[in-house]
């Protein structure tokens, strides 16, 4: 990375770009930009000053290639991406290497989070031509956007077994000269495999020994001495924990819940956890969860703190609930925007370096702590050699209180001395450039953020959360929505933008029902049916399944129907446990038969690689799962209908359905007290009327 690159702060310089007035400058950006300077997305304005004649995705640059007959050269990337920004440093800032791409190609540049659709196209050919694929992306096509070429992060000095840039688009550049044939025949190829993976394979819902499939490869990539699946790197994937529980409240086999409580114990502990800010980051590059790739996502905020909120649920146990509020507590304070929507994420790079924020000296924390500074090193491993390149990543060799015990003090008195050295260092941190934050507000990523701000609420009671997820959901409803009613991806600069995607749809109709949930406010229940209904309309299909494009929107080289869980749930996944759930709700069988519609599109897939669609079992576990119904009257504002919201989400109940009464059914005997009538197995027990009735009831049912 050159020396201006590292000495860059992007936060400031993006704040410089925001206030360049745009009308003086021409359609092409001028002598200092080029077109990305009008641009949205922040990833696109970290591009904006490059010598690269890049275009945004349009029908300009497709235009502007079959004029001059060029190929397209494509590069995808995010905002908050350490690989991305090292490619722009050492590839897009050389002059050499912008003059080979404007003079033999036309170049876009796209934001993977702001376009999914095109990210996840191009990433199946990328893994398609080179069997794996990240980012930065970067792709040659035919001015009709069909791929002949793929790689991720290209150098300019070959090495490592990689092709110098310069050299390799001169030759990619040469063949699409003079062998038009076989560019024609490799994208020809490359075509039909998409078309083919584009359809699902249907069948009836699969039946329960799909979840022991499942499990096995699972079971088998568990790391029993750290924690977490593989080896490395290591990645959080919550949607493992969250399926782990589902099976062991199904099972009650007793290892799944210790693989659970193990991984989340051990990250928790890890230098993947921030010690003193909290949040978690992307993954770990080593098995221990020690050092980190230190990027924080939204998304991983949002799974991660409901796996551990669902594990307080499971086992009672303070620790997975304090981590979570840790978790939302991040959130509150660094990801939360002055108008109430969560930003996308954080960079893992200040001024140059990855991670230079977080770590640090045993001289520094001594220096900043005293007296104090010895007991700390020693709770977080610090020492003077160092265990990342000279410095320390803050972790926890020991739990809290075996280091307690290991001192001679008591764990109360320990957390007593950890806050205050916790506060003296997050204000000499804070001193430090800051990483980069990228104040993208994406609506899927959103909508898993208020799930878990509502969780959080169900389950501890505290209105911080509630606030948090009900600003979002306003959030979304004011500034990313049409006038007709359509959905938006993503806002930023004041600006809405880019059609919504199933995974937006689903993900925000998710939040909505958790709120609902949460409140009783009957207001979120009819807006989650309303952009439910939205979604079917858009995004479905007579054979079954949903698209992950709406029927109005830009078709990227094919329209396809995916049900895999990455990163984050499918939106089919996700849409398929919503619409079960809405479904019971309101005893709609139409929205139940969707759901299980949706579970039969995909069996095909599923049956042949069942742990690649852990979200998608947890929807078919819960079709299938007999289910307990808790039916509640009384008023939203009584504090005892209060009481029992927070003993029904104290619990763990996975297949739960809760309804609100209506005037119909609100027993006539209760003398107008709040009222709570539980079915479960096929039986309904008598009305309750008081919290602690309801607790040991549950207590009995889900035993």
């Amino acid at each position: 990375m050159t020396k201006e690159a590292s000495a860059r702060d992007w936060n400031e310089r993006l704040a410089g770009l925001l206030e360049i007035d745009m009308e003086g400058l021409p359609p092409d950006g001028g002598e200092r930009f080029n077109r990305l300077i009008f641009a949205t997305s922040p990833y696109l304005l970290q591009h904006a000053e490059n010598p690269v004649d890049w275009y945004p995705w349009g029908e300009e640059a497709f235009a502007r290639a079959r004029e001059d007959d060029k190929p397209v050269f494509l590069s995808i990337g995010y905002a908050t991406c350490h690989w991305c920004h090292v490619m722009e440093a050492e590839s897009f800032e050389n002059h050499e290497v912008a003059e080979v791409l404007n003079r033999l190609f036309v170049a876009i540049k796209v934001d993977r989070e702001e376009r999914p659709d095109i990210d996840e196209r191009y990433m199946s050919v990328a893994q398609m031509m080179t069997g794996s694929g990240g980012w930065p992306l970067n792709i040659i096509m035919t001015p009709d956007k069909r791929p002949f070429f793929a790689a991720t992060y290209l150098p300019v000095t070959p090495g490592m077994g990689m092709p110098g840039i310069i050299p390799l688009l001169e030759k990619l550049a040469g063949i699409w000269r003079t062998e038009r044939g076989k560019v024609e025949a490799n994208c020809a190829a490359v075509m039909a495999e998409l078309q083919r993976i584009a359809r699902p394979g249907s069948g009836a819902p699969a039946g329960g020994e799909i979840f022991r499939k499942a499990l096995e490869p699972l079971a088998a990539m568990y790391d029993p001495e750290w924690g977490g699946f593989g080896r490395v790197p290591k990645f959080p994937i919550p949607q493992n924990l969250i399926f782990l529980l589902r099976l062991w409240k199904r099972t009650g086999l007793p290892d799944l819940l210790a693989m659970t409580e193990k991984t989340l114990r051990m990250m928790r502990r890890g230098g993947i956890y921030d010690q003193l800010g909290f949040g978690i980051h992307r993954y770990a590059t080593d098995r221990q969860w020690l050092i980190p790739h230190f990027e924080k996502m939204l998304y991983d905020q949002a799974l991660v703190a409901t796996a551990y909120l669902e594990t307080f649920q499971a086992t009672g146990e303070p620790f997975y609930r304090e981590t979570a509020e840790e978790i939302l507590a991040y959130v509150l304070r660094e990801m939360t925007s002055p108008e109430g929507g969560f930003y996308a994420g954080q960079d893992a790079d200040t001024e140059g370096e990855e991670g230079r924020y977080y770590v640090w000296t045993e001289k520094e924390i001594r220096e900043i702590l005293g007296e104090q500074g010895a007991p700390f090193c020693r709770l977080f491993g610090v020492t003077d050699q160092g265990n990342f390149e000279g410095k320390n990543i803050l972790h926890l060799p020991l739990a809290i209180d075996q280091f307690a015990a290991l001192e001679g003090i008591t764990p109360e008195l320990l957390q007593v001395n950890l806050e205050r050295s916790r506060e003296l260092l997050l204000a000499a941190r804070e001193k430090r450039t800051r990483p980069f934050r990228d104040e993208k507000i994406l609506t899927a990523w959103n909508g898993l953020m208020i799930a878990a701000f509502a969780k959080g609420f169900a389950v501890t009671g505290d209105k911080r959360y509630l606030a948090a997820a009900e600003g979002a959901a306003r959030f979304i409803r004011e500034r990313l929505l049409t006038p007709s009613g359509r959905l938006l991806r993503s806002f930023h600069r004041g600006v809405g933008s880019v059609p919504a995607f199933l995974e937006d749809y689903a993900f925000y109709v998710n939040g909505l029902i958790a709120l609902y949930e949460a409140t009783f406010d009957r207001a979120w229940l009819a807006e989650a049916l309303r952009f439910n209904g939205d979604m079917l309309h858009l995004f479905g299909d007579a054979e079954g399944g949903l698209y992950d494009t709406g029927s109005d929107a830009e078709v990227v080289l094919a329209r396809k129907k995916s049900a895999d869980d990455v990163a984050t749930p499918s939106g089919n996944s996700m849409a398929a446990m919503n619409l079960l759930r809405l479904g019971r709700i309101t005893a709609d069988d139409a929205l139940t038969g969707e759901g299980e519609r949706i579970l039969g599109a995909f069996t095909g897939n599923v049956m042949q690689q069942p742990a690649g669609y852990l979200y998608y079992l947890s929807a078919l576990d819960s079709f299938t799962a007999p289910g307990v119904e808790i039916t509640l009257a009384g008023r939203l504002d009584d504090a005892e209908t209060i009481a029992m919201l927070h003993v029904i989400g104290r619990r763990f109940i996975p297949d739960l359905v809760l309804r609100q009464a209506g005037e119909e059914e609100e027993p006539k005997d209760s003398g107008g007290k709040s009222t709570a009538r539980l079915c479960a197995a096929g039986a309904c027990r008598p009305p309750v009327t008081d919290a602690p009735a309801l607790a040991r009831l549950l207590d009995e049912v889900l035993r």
